[in-house]
């Protein structure tokens, strides 16, 4: 008998050990998931007994495995439908959006129970737009009669220890050039830093590394400080969550900060921290709102991120006493 046929006969919503699964979808990038941690911890929570899958991209596997309990259902993005058949699912949640493109993917799961925002199909709350993300998830679930607490960001410890403990990271990269602080300002706070008697890293992505050794170069930092794309994700979090001190843009780096609780300079550009931004704690957010042009995928940086200077940081940094 095929895999096909085996799904066909299968009872509807439950894999072939009998457990029921749910399913959620929210195919976007590291700080998307990392600011839906409260909702994928209420739901494992809500659903012990579920089989729980996260539609992802697949090189999230490792940090999906901080938060616990869930595997990785790569998918990239909503061009393709969710590599699902029809009535495996018992629980569809939707965590991407409102939107048609999610609301119909997840329609297509054709699950017994499904969570998400109002639409022309199902009932739920409106889509707020001036609402946290944290919070936003957490209502959702609430509305569907699952408690959720938007705080409850905490992850698992990494497996990995940190190759450079109680270092101070400048996080150099971001997905868009709307998020880019100008280099030679994160080579000037690295200088300053390293003076200070922090020892400075530099991390991003391996597309970002030229940029992290043109800081490196401009701050006087050893070849050695560069540890953009030589970081597995585990690797990164171990990073982040033994670091001394995290400078970053609105990106992943700056979340994994929030969840460990590691003190943390964020210099929000087109997005506005009031949806973005972290959670009460050691926490300091930069930015210049009146100045927000608000285009995420500008290439140039935001009016708001170009207005944070180095003595902006640099008092920060004092603020939370890691100078």
């Amino acid at each position: 008998m095929s895999g096909g046929e085996l799904l066909a006969h299968a009872a509807p919503g439950k894999q072939g050990d009998g457990r029921p699964e749910l399913l959620v979808l929210r195919a976007l990038k590291l700080g998307d998931l990392l600011v839906a941690v409260p909702a994928l911890k209420a739901l494992r929570r809500a659903y012990p007994g579920h089989r729980l899958r996260y539609a992802a991209q697949g090189w999230l596997s490792e940090a999906l495995g901080l938060v616990g309990g869930y595997e990785l259902l790569p998918t990239h993005g909503l061009d393709e439908p969710l590599a699902v058949e029809p009535g495996v699912v018992d629980v569809a949640v939707n965590l991407h959006g409102s939107g048609p493109e999610s609301q119909g993917r997840i329609e297509a799961l054709q699950a017994r129970r499904t969570i998400g925002h109002r639409s022309e199909h199902r009932d739920g709350p409106p889509w707020r737009a001036r609402l946290h993300e944290r919070e936003r998830w957490a209502a959702l679930l609430e509305w569907h009669g699952i408690e959720a607490d938007p705080l409850d960001i905490q992850l698992n410890a990494p497996q990995q220890s940190s190759p450079v403990p109680a270092a101070t990271v400048l996080h150099v990269g971001a997905a868009y050039g709307s998020r880019l602080w100008p280099a030679e300002r994160f080579a000037a706070v690295a200088s300053a830093l390293a003076v200070a008697g922090h020892n400075v890293v530099l991390t991003g992505s391996s597309t970002e590394r030229d940029r992290a050794a043109e800081v490196c170069r401009q701050s006087g930092l050893s070849q050695d400080a560069v540890l953009a794309g030589r970081l597995g994700l585990g690797e990164f979090a171990a990073t982040i969550a033994a670091a001394r001190l995290v400078i970053s843009a609105d990106t992943g780096a700056a979340h994994l900060a929030s969840a460990y609780g590691t003190p943390s300079v964020v210099l929000f550009g087109p997005a506005p921290p009031e949806i973005w931004g972290p959670p009460p704690g050691p926490h300091i957010v930069l930015t210049r709102a009146e100045l927000r042009r608000g285009d995420t995928f500008a290439h140039q940086p935001d009016p708001a991120l170009l207005a944070v200077t180095v003595q902006d940081v640099l008092e920060a940094v004092g603020v939370l006493g890691v100078l």
